[in-house]
């Protein structure tokens, strides 16, 4: 995968531990998985129509 092994991988972790911290990394891991996840429902689910009619979408003053 990228020719990138288990060492390489470790010395990317250590980096990210020094960066960020310990602390934050549940919180960074959270926002990547629910990225993910929300991408793929993006990509799953077909775009939406408008399907109202035009009068009914103006918006009358009152």
């Amino acid at each position: 995968m990228f020719g990138i092994g288990v060492p390489e991988l470790i010395i990317i972790l250590v980096i990210v531990l020094i960066v960020f911290g310990a602390g934050r990394l549940p919180e960074i891991g959270g926002a990547i998985g629910k990225s993910i996840r929300n991408f793929k429902k993006a990509t799953r689910e077909p775009d939406e129509i408008d399907v109202t009619p035009e009068d009914k979408k103006k918006i009358e003053p009152k």
